[in-house]
């Protein structure tokens, strides 16, 4: 430290006296002399002083007022002085994510484009010692920070509990990230979010607490489990606003610092971040019973992760099994015993996170909770951020299906089963390929998600049957096709197959990690897609030329035949469906119909206005203008009216 005494200052400038820092001795004092004839100002005296004394004050916390880049040079600052300036050279080097630093590897750095090497030296125990030197103690969890930043340092230790590795986790404090989220946390709902690690649930609740505490004015208290949500250090991160901060000393005691904050601090609204035991879904559960507004998150992906976890299932109510009785299974159309919510949940509206700017929002938990359990597909509304801004685009749409819901997991041994089916598969894969190729020339590229596979060898089998154009490999679930797994790896990741299912993307798996099986697989999965896109253009355009086909014949024979004319008209034989639109059209102009004939031969008749049934009518039913579509037949199959017929009117031309 240092300490400075003024030996000669000019009269003409008085100081007030300098008193050395407390708890710090002087090993090195420095001398300033001024001439007499020197006039110094006293803001620049006194500014002087202030810049020396804050370089000889370590203890002086940064300001909050420091930008991202400061924070993010504090956590290069870790880093041995060429892998900090080749992090610096990069072009993404503002979105970091994180550096990874394991003994005896090369060090590299993670961005959104992918792993970036940092040395081609490998890292040494002293690099570990000097990047653990300038962070905070490791605690049982093997965490640690830097004061006042949202980065947090993980360590790796071997049997001897020596560090052997450092995971460097960037963090941020975004404005914004909740946007979309504002109507339901200016109402008071409680939100509950749910999603994979890593996919930005700590930034959403950290901005929702900033939110709350500045904008609306609440009692903020946030527990914050690992400092994620507030930083490190006793000082709390900017980031949070106004909100409060109570540390956790032990994960394993969450649940009671939760009480805590409610009975010693009088909150209104209480965050918390990654609820992972049964004892802290209780302790939210009581909290929520006392009336106060709850943000937290939970680790999953959709919200039947939580409904099959049996330590977080309280956070959605709870589930019991019910047995019915014989008369309500029947009126359900259910067995007798099913699964329902035990009580109420824990929170009002729940929110999965798909992607950083995409959100599946839940207004009712509780709905959403019960549908699962009946086996019905719930609704959702997704939100979609189209710009930084607050715009967002809204729609609904079922939210996943459900595990009654059949999802079809395709393996290659469902394509190639013996050595001649082989040969005659690989005849018939590569013939469609061929007549898929002219198809899909202009089409975007297949998405491709690999999951317990290597990447490179499936950019071998890709370059091998030379699709390079039309197969491309992503890291994001969400913007997949498909999804290329291992199969033992495959079950044991429920998470995978949740997602997938979620997405509604097919699976393909591969019981071994060859090059023949990843080939076969990748060709199976591209004569799938190629016929799917060729069968559902075939069948819109089968489906729109049927209909445009059905109106228009009802529109000729109206307009020449039944008002001209006064005559009846019997159409072509169709499906109900088409029928039905048939009847809506000819309503239109105040006609009747009925239906005659039986399957597949069942058709409309077409009644014009002076057409009356007498009370010996043989037809048992008309279809009037409040009728629907039905099976009307005759008692003896006559025709009523004249006998009049025609055959199949043209389409007028276009």
């Amino acid at each position: 430290m240092l300490s400075f005494s003024l030996l000669q200052v000019s009269h003409h400038v008085p100081l007030p006296p300098l008193t050395k820092p407390p708890h710090h001795s002087s090993p090195l004092s420095k001398t300033l002399h001024f001439s007499p004839k020197q006039r110094l100002p006293r803001q620049f005296l006194s500014k002087t002083l202030r810049r020396f004394l804050s370089i000889s004050n370590s203890s002086v916390s940064p300001s909050p007022e420091d930008g991202f880049e400061v924070e993010l040079g504090r956590l290069l600052a870790l880093l041995p002085r060429e892998m900090r300036r080749r992090v610096s050279e990069h072009p993404e080097h503002l979105y970091l994510v994180e550096v990874v630093m394991d003994l005896g590897r090369k060090p590299l750095a993670r961005f959104p484009s992918g792993d970036f090497v940092l040395s081609d030296c490998p890292i040494t125990l002293q690099d570990l010692q000097h990047a653990t030197s300038q962070v905070g103690d490791f605690a049982i969890d093997n965490r640690a920070g830097i004061s006042r930043t949202l980065h947090r340092i993980s360590a790796i230790r071997n049997r001897k509990g020596q560090i052997i590795g450092l995971t460097c986790r960037v963090g941020r404090a975004i404005q914004g990230s909740a946007s979309l989220l504002r109507d339901l946390v200016q109402d008071g709902a409680s939100l509950l979010f749910i999603g994979p690690p890593g996919v930005g649930k700590t930034t959403i609740i950290r901005e929702i607490a900033r939110m709350l505490a500045n904008d609306y004015k609440k009692r903020v208290m946030i527990v914050d489990t690992s400092n994620e949500i507030g930083g490190d250090g006793d000082i709390p991160h900017p980031g949070i606003g106004n909100a409060r901060r109570m540390q956790v000393p032990d994960s394993d005691m969450q649940h009671k610092v939760l009480i805590e904050a409610v009975e010693n601090h009088m909150p209104q609204v209480i965050v918390i971040d990654e609820i992972g035991t049964k004892l802290e879904a209780m302790a939210a559960s009581t909290i929520a019973q006392r009336g106060i507004q709850l943000v937290a998150t939970a680790h999953g992906l959709t919200i039947e992760n939580l409904i099959m976890n049996p330590s977080l299932d309280m956070l959605v109510g709870g589930i019991q099994s019910v047995t019915l009785g014989d008369e309500e299974a029947n009126r359900r159309g259910v067995q007798k015993t099913v699964l329902e919510r035990k009580g109420p949940s824990t929170f009002s509206c729940g929110v999965e996170i798909i992607s950083k700017t995409e959100l599946r929002v839940h207004h009712s938990l509780e709905a959403t909770v019960d549908a699962i359990l009946s086996g019905r597909s719930p609704y959702a509304e997704v939100c979609k951020m189209i710009s930084p801004g607050v715009k967002k685009e809204v729609e609904s749409e079922p939210a996943f299906q459900t595990s009654s819901e059949k999802k079809d997991e395709v393996s290659v041994d469902d394509f190639h089963l013996t050595d001649e089916r082989n040969s005659h598969n690989e005849l018939t894969s590569e013939s469609l390929l061929d007549m898929g190729d002219n198809s899909l020339e202009h089409e975007a590229p297949l998405c491709l998600y690999v999951y317990g596979i290597l990447e490179t060898s499936v950019i071998q089998g890709i370059n091998q049957l030379k699709m390079d154009a039309a197969v491309q490999l992503t890291d994001n679930i969400s913007d997949a096709d498909a999804l290329l797994a291992l199969q033992s790896k495959l079950k044991k990741n429920a998470k995978i197959q949740a997602a997938a299912k979620s997405h509604d993307i097919p699976i393909y798996v591969t019981k071994t990690s060859s090059l023949e099986q990843i080939t076969k697989a990748i060709r199976a999965l591209m004569n799938s897609h190629a016929n799917g896109l060729k069968g559902s253009r075939t069948e819109e355009n089968t489906k729109l030329s049927e209909k445009i086909d059905a109106l228009e014949e009802a529109r000729i024979a109206v307009m020449q035949v039944v008002i001209p004319k006064g005559e009846p008209v019997e159409l072509l034989p169709r499906s109900s469906h088409i029928m039905s639109l048939q009847i809506d059209f000819i309503q239109k102009y105040q006609l009747e119909t009925e239906r005659i004939g039986t399957e597949p031969e069942a058709r409309l008749r077409i009644l014009p206005y002076q057409t009356r049934f007498d009370a010996n009518s043989k037809f048992t039913e008309t279809v009037g203008t409040d009728s629907g579509v039905d099976n009307f037949l005759s008692a003896t199959g006559d025709t009523n009216g004249p006998p009049f017929s025609t055959d199949r009117l043209p389409l007028l031309p276009d």
